[in-house]
Protein backbone atom coordinates (compact mmCIF):
# COMPACT_ATOMS: atom_id res chain seq x y z
CA UNK A 1 0.00 0.00 0.00
CA UNK A 2 1.54 3.44 -0.83
CA UNK A 3 0.94 5.98 1.89
CA UNK A 4 2.08 9.74 1.43
CA UNK A 5 3.06 12.42 3.95
CA UNK A 6 5.18 15.63 4.15
CA UNK A 7 9.26 15.68 4.54
CA UNK A 8 10.69 14.10 7.43
CA UNK A 9 14.28 15.25 8.49
CA UNK A 10 15.18 11.35 8.12
CA UNK A 11 13.92 11.29 4.53
CA UNK A 12 17.58 12.83 3.00
CA UNK A 13 18.86 9.01 2.50
CA UNK A 14 15.94 7.20 1.00
CA UNK A 15 15.35 10.86 -1.48
CA UNK A 16 19.30 10.74 -2.50
CA UNK A 17 18.84 7.11 -3.47
CA UNK A 18 15.76 7.93 -5.40
CA UNK A 19 17.00 10.66 -7.27
CA UNK A 20 20.14 8.47 -8.57
CA UNK A 21 17.77 5.63 -9.63
CA UNK A 22 15.07 7.78 -11.94
CA UNK A 23 17.33 8.29 -14.51
CA UNK A 24 16.90 11.72 -14.99
CA UNK A 25 19.28 11.76 -17.67
CA UNK A 26 22.02 14.23 -19.03
CA UNK A 27 20.60 17.71 -17.06
CA UNK A 28 20.12 16.05 -14.06
CA UNK A 29 23.50 15.82 -11.26
CA UNK A 30 23.97 11.84 -10.89
CA UNK A 31 25.63 10.93 -7.81
CA UNK A 32 23.51 13.26 -5.74
CA UNK A 33 24.02 12.62 -1.79
CA UNK A 34 22.60 14.12 1.63
CA UNK A 35 25.29 17.48 1.55
CA UNK A 36 24.21 18.28 -1.91
CA UNK A 37 20.37 18.76 -1.08
CA UNK A 38 20.78 20.30 1.78
CA UNK A 39 22.67 23.20 0.80
CA UNK A 40 20.89 23.54 -2.26
CA UNK A 41 17.18 22.34 -1.17
CA UNK A 42 16.39 21.83 2.34
CA UNK A 43 18.95 24.65 3.65
CA UNK A 44 16.81 27.58 1.45
CA UNK A 45 15.17 29.82 3.86
CA UNK A 46 11.66 29.42 2.64
CA UNK A 47 12.01 25.08 2.39
CA UNK A 48 8.43 24.36 3.41
CA UNK A 49 7.97 20.07 4.29
CA UNK A 50 4.79 20.22 3.64
CA UNK A 51 5.54 21.19 0.13
CA UNK A 52 7.74 18.62 -0.36
CA UNK A 53 5.48 15.25 -0.44
CA UNK A 54 6.48 12.04 -0.01
CA UNK A 55 5.12 8.49 -1.70
CA UNK A 56 6.76 5.60 0.47
CA UNK A 57 5.79 1.77 -0.01
CA UNK A 58 6.65 -0.43 3.51
CA UNK A 59 8.29 2.55 5.00
CA UNK A 60 10.77 2.92 1.23
CA UNK A 61 10.10 6.32 0.04
CA UNK A 62 9.22 5.67 -3.94
CA UNK A 63 8.46 9.10 -5.25
CA UNK A 64 8.21 12.29 -4.09
CA UNK A 65 7.38 15.79 -5.40
CA UNK A 66 7.75 19.19 -4.26
CA UNK A 67 5.90 22.43 -4.97
CA UNK A 68 7.03 25.87 -4.19
CA UNK A 69 7.04 29.77 -5.29
CA UNK A 70 9.44 31.87 -7.37
CA UNK A 71 9.45 35.70 -5.89
CA UNK A 72 7.57 38.66 -6.15
CA UNK A 73 8.42 41.28 -8.73
CA UNK A 74 10.88 43.24 -6.18
CA UNK A 75 12.88 40.06 -5.56
CA UNK A 76 12.11 40.43 -1.89
CA UNK A 77 9.85 37.93 -0.62
CA UNK A 78 7.83 35.28 -2.04
CA UNK A 79 4.98 35.46 -5.15
CA UNK A 80 2.09 32.96 -3.73
CA UNK A 81 -0.13 33.63 -7.15
CA UNK A 82 2.20 31.51 -9.33
CA UNK A 83 2.96 28.09 -7.85
CA UNK A 84 5.47 25.46 -9.16
CA UNK A 85 6.19 22.19 -9.52
CA UNK A 86 10.02 22.06 -9.22
CA UNK A 87 10.71 18.24 -9.23
CA UNK A 88 8.45 15.20 -9.81
CA UNK A 89 9.57 11.50 -9.91
CA UNK A 90 8.78 8.01 -9.41
CA UNK A 91 11.22 5.18 -8.65
CA UNK A 92 11.11 2.90 -11.77
CA UNK A 93 9.83 -0.25 -10.21
CA UNK A 94 6.54 1.95 -9.42
CA UNK A 95 5.95 3.53 -12.03
CA UNK A 96 2.27 3.25 -14.34
CA UNK A 97 0.26 2.73 -10.85
CA UNK A 98 -1.23 6.14 -10.37
CA UNK A 99 1.33 7.28 -7.97
CA UNK A 100 2.93 10.57 -10.23
CA UNK A 101 -0.94 11.68 -10.33
CA UNK A 102 -1.46 11.45 -6.99
CA UNK A 103 1.79 13.43 -5.82
CA UNK A 104 0.85 15.91 -8.48
CA UNK A 105 -3.05 16.15 -6.93
CA UNK A 106 -0.90 17.09 -3.46
CA UNK A 107 1.69 19.12 -4.74
CA UNK A 108 -1.40 21.25 -6.44
CA UNK A 109 -3.70 21.10 -3.48
CA UNK A 110 -0.40 22.42 -1.42
CA UNK A 111 -0.06 25.36 -3.85
CA UNK A 112 -3.73 26.63 -3.64
CA UNK A 113 -4.08 26.27 -0.43
CA UNK A 114 -1.64 28.87 -0.09
CA UNK A 115 -2.76 31.45 -3.08
CA UNK A 116 -1.68 29.68 -6.28
CA UNK A 117 -4.31 30.89 -9.03
CA UNK A 118 -1.44 29.78 -11.73
CA UNK A 119 0.55 26.56 -11.56
CA UNK A 120 3.40 25.99 -13.82
CA UNK A 121 4.79 22.46 -14.47
CA UNK A 122 8.89 22.92 -14.00
CA UNK A 123 11.39 25.77 -13.42
CA UNK A 124 11.66 28.41 -15.31
CA UNK A 125 14.92 30.77 -15.28
CA UNK A 126 12.68 33.43 -13.28
CA UNK A 127 10.89 31.15 -11.26
CA UNK A 128 13.36 28.50 -10.11
CA UNK A 129 13.07 27.92 -5.78
CA UNK A 130 15.14 25.03 -5.58
CA UNK A 131 17.15 22.85 -7.88
CA UNK A 132 19.43 25.28 -9.81
CA UNK A 133 22.70 23.30 -9.99
CA UNK A 134 20.73 20.47 -9.66
CA UNK A 135 19.00 19.77 -12.63
CA UNK A 136 18.34 21.76 -16.07
CA UNK A 137 21.90 22.90 -16.23
CA UNK A 138 23.43 26.34 -16.92
CA UNK A 139 19.80 27.69 -15.78
CA UNK A 140 16.34 26.10 -14.96
CA UNK A 141 14.57 24.93 -18.02
CA UNK A 142 11.28 22.96 -16.89
CA UNK A 143 11.54 19.69 -17.74
CA UNK A 144 14.21 18.34 -20.29
CA UNK A 145 13.18 16.45 -23.22
CA UNK A 146 16.05 14.37 -22.39
CA UNK A 147 14.30 13.33 -19.12
CA UNK A 148 12.19 11.02 -21.45
CA UNK A 149 9.48 10.30 -18.76
CA UNK A 150 8.40 14.21 -18.01
CA UNK A 151 6.92 15.19 -21.11
CA UNK A 152 4.37 12.36 -22.02
CA UNK A 153 3.53 12.23 -17.74
CA UNK A 154 2.37 15.77 -18.25
CA UNK A 155 0.64 15.89 -20.69
CA UNK A 156 -0.96 13.49 -19.74
CA UNK A 157 -2.19 15.32 -16.90
CA UNK A 158 -3.35 18.20 -18.95
CA UNK A 159 -0.16 20.36 -18.22
CA UNK A 160 0.53 21.84 -22.10
CA UNK A 161 3.76 23.27 -22.98
CA UNK A 162 3.52 27.31 -22.92
CA UNK A 163 7.53 27.88 -23.06
CA UNK A 164 10.16 26.14 -24.89
CA UNK A 165 14.36 26.94 -24.15
CA UNK A 166 16.92 25.66 -26.14
CA UNK A 167 20.32 24.09 -24.78
CA UNK A 168 23.79 25.03 -26.44
CA UNK A 169 26.94 23.50 -25.49
CA UNK A 170 29.99 24.15 -27.49
CA UNK A 171 33.56 22.04 -26.71
CA UNK A 172 36.16 24.42 -26.38
CA UNK A 173 38.93 22.10 -25.33
CA UNK A 174 40.21 23.24 -29.15
CA UNK A 175 41.40 26.42 -30.16
CA UNK A 176 38.98 26.89 -33.54
CA UNK A 177 37.26 29.81 -32.61
CA UNK A 178 35.69 31.76 -35.53
CA UNK A 179 36.96 34.83 -37.10
CA UNK A 180 35.00 38.06 -37.77
CA UNK A 181 36.74 40.59 -39.30
CA UNK A 182 35.47 43.54 -36.70
CA UNK A 183 37.23 41.70 -33.97
CA UNK A 184 40.65 43.23 -35.16
CA UNK A 185 39.08 47.07 -34.46
CA UNK A 186 37.45 45.68 -31.15
CA UNK A 187 40.59 44.50 -29.67
CA UNK A 188 42.37 47.41 -30.50
CA UNK A 189 39.86 50.11 -28.94
CA UNK A 190 38.53 47.78 -26.39
CA UNK A 191 39.76 45.98 -23.09
CA UNK A 192 38.14 42.43 -21.55
CA UNK A 193 37.89 42.89 -17.65
CA UNK A 194 36.89 39.84 -15.46
CA UNK A 195 35.20 40.32 -12.29
CA UNK A 196 33.76 38.26 -9.48
CA UNK A 197 31.47 41.46 -8.32
CA UNK A 198 28.38 40.73 -7.20
CA UNK A 199 25.19 43.25 -8.25
CA UNK A 200 26.00 46.36 -6.28
CA UNK A 201 22.68 46.30 -4.54
CA UNK A 202 21.93 42.38 -4.65
CA UNK A 203 18.28 40.86 -4.08
CA UNK A 204 17.18 38.63 -1.83
CA UNK A 205 16.21 36.49 -4.21
CA UNK A 206 19.83 36.73 -6.10
CA UNK A 207 21.27 35.64 -3.15
CA UNK A 208 19.47 32.48 -2.49
CA UNK A 209 19.37 31.26 -5.86
CA UNK A 210 22.82 32.81 -8.11
CA UNK A 211 24.55 34.25 -5.11
CA UNK A 212 25.20 30.73 -3.78
CA UNK A 213 27.49 29.90 -6.73
CA UNK A 214 31.09 31.35 -7.84
CA UNK A 215 30.24 33.65 -10.83
CA UNK A 216 32.13 35.80 -13.01
CA UNK A 217 31.36 38.32 -15.27
CA UNK A 218 33.48 39.76 -18.44
CA UNK A 219 33.15 43.36 -19.19
CA UNK A 220 34.03 44.58 -23.03
CA UNK A 221 34.68 48.23 -22.52
CA UNK A 222 36.84 51.39 -24.19
CA UNK A 223 40.58 51.09 -23.07
CA UNK A 224 41.23 54.61 -23.32
CA UNK A 225 38.31 56.51 -21.69
CA UNK A 226 37.18 54.52 -19.55
CA UNK A 227 33.62 54.78 -20.83
CA UNK A 228 30.44 52.72 -20.11
CA UNK A 229 30.27 48.75 -21.08
CA UNK A 230 29.74 47.79 -24.48
CA UNK A 231 29.05 44.25 -23.80
CA UNK A 232 28.97 42.06 -20.78
CA UNK A 233 28.52 38.13 -20.32
CA UNK A 234 28.30 36.12 -17.01
CA UNK A 235 29.18 32.98 -15.79
CA UNK A 236 29.28 30.26 -13.20
CA UNK A 237 30.78 26.72 -12.73
CA UNK A 238 29.07 23.92 -13.11
CA UNK A 239 30.57 21.99 -10.71
CA UNK A 240 28.54 19.48 -9.72
CA UNK A 241 27.44 18.02 -13.30
CA UNK A 242 31.60 17.22 -13.69
CA UNK A 243 29.87 13.78 -12.16
CA UNK A 244 27.52 13.52 -15.26
CA UNK A 245 29.11 15.01 -17.77
CA UNK A 246 32.94 14.23 -17.06
CA UNK A 247 33.90 17.41 -18.21
CA UNK A 248 34.99 20.55 -16.23
CA UNK A 249 32.20 22.98 -17.61
CA UNK A 250 31.00 26.56 -17.56
CA UNK A 251 27.49 28.03 -17.63
CA UNK A 252 26.53 31.18 -19.58
CA UNK A 253 24.19 32.70 -18.22
CA UNK A 254 23.47 36.45 -19.50
CA UNK A 255 25.22 38.39 -22.61
CA UNK A 256 23.51 42.20 -22.15
CA UNK A 257 24.73 44.62 -25.28
CA UNK A 258 23.04 48.19 -24.74
CA UNK A 259 20.50 48.74 -27.55
CA UNK A 260 22.56 51.64 -29.18
CA UNK A 261 25.50 49.29 -29.42
CA UNK A 262 24.01 46.38 -30.78
CA UNK A 263 25.01 44.41 -34.61
CA UNK A 264 28.57 45.90 -34.01
CA UNK A 265 30.09 42.68 -33.10
CA UNK A 266 30.48 43.52 -29.25
CA UNK A 267 28.47 40.35 -28.67
CA UNK A 268 30.51 37.82 -30.28
CA UNK A 269 33.69 39.64 -29.10
CA UNK A 270 32.88 38.90 -25.97
CA UNK A 271 32.12 35.73 -26.00
CA UNK A 272 34.84 34.83 -27.93
CA UNK A 273 37.15 36.37 -25.45
CA UNK A 274 35.13 34.58 -22.17
CA UNK A 275 35.28 31.30 -24.38
CA UNK A 276 39.42 31.88 -24.56
CA UNK A 277 39.76 33.09 -20.95
CA UNK A 278 37.75 29.93 -19.59
CA UNK A 279 40.14 27.52 -21.64
CA UNK A 280 43.03 28.80 -20.12
CA UNK A 281 41.59 27.86 -16.40
CA UNK A 282 40.87 24.18 -18.23
CA UNK A 283 37.26 24.45 -18.78
CA UNK A 284 36.62 22.16 -21.72
CA UNK A 285 32.99 22.92 -22.39
CA UNK A 286 30.40 25.81 -22.22
CA UNK A 287 26.45 25.94 -21.86
CA UNK A 288 23.99 28.33 -22.63
CA UNK A 289 20.29 28.49 -22.77
CA UNK A 290 17.95 30.55 -24.93
CA UNK A 291 14.53 30.70 -25.42
CA UNK A 292 13.49 29.17 -28.84
CA UNK A 293 11.95 32.97 -29.63
CA UNK A 294 14.97 35.26 -28.89
CA UNK A 295 16.62 34.88 -32.70
CA UNK A 296 19.24 37.02 -32.16
CA UNK A 297 20.93 35.02 -29.45
CA UNK A 298 20.43 31.52 -31.24
CA UNK A 299 21.92 33.37 -34.32
CA UNK A 300 24.70 34.55 -31.84
CA UNK A 301 25.82 30.89 -30.58
CA UNK A 302 25.38 29.18 -33.60
CA UNK A 303 27.73 31.76 -35.37
CA UNK A 304 30.28 31.25 -32.39
CA UNK A 305 30.04 27.53 -32.54
CA UNK A 306 27.51 26.15 -30.51
CA UNK A 307 25.39 23.10 -31.07
CA UNK A 308 21.73 21.94 -29.30
CA UNK A 309 22.17 19.45 -26.80
CA UNK A 310 18.55 19.28 -25.20
CA UNK A 311 15.94 21.53 -24.89
CA UNK A 312 13.63 21.91 -22.02
CA UNK A 313 9.46 22.93 -21.61
CA UNK A 314 8.14 24.91 -18.83
CA UNK A 315 4.32 23.52 -18.34
CA UNK A 316 1.01 25.18 -17.22
CA UNK A 317 -1.67 23.82 -16.33
CA UNK A 318 -4.78 23.73 -18.46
Amino acid sequence: MIEYRPFRNSDPPQLVKLWNACELGRGAVQGVNCDILDALVFAEPYFDRQGLIVATSDGEAVGFVHAGFGPNDELTALDYSVGVICALMVHPDYRRQGIGRELLARAEEYLRSLGAEQIQGGESPERNPFYLGLYGGSNSAGFLESDINAAPFFERVGYAPQHRILVYQKDISERNDPFDVRMVGIRRAMEMVVTTEQPTQPSWWWMTRQGRFDSIRFLLRPKDNGGPTVAELSCWGLDLFAMTWQVRAVGFTHIVVPDDERQKGYAKTVVIEAIRRLREEMVTRVEVHVTDSDETVISLVQAVGFEQVDSGIIYERG
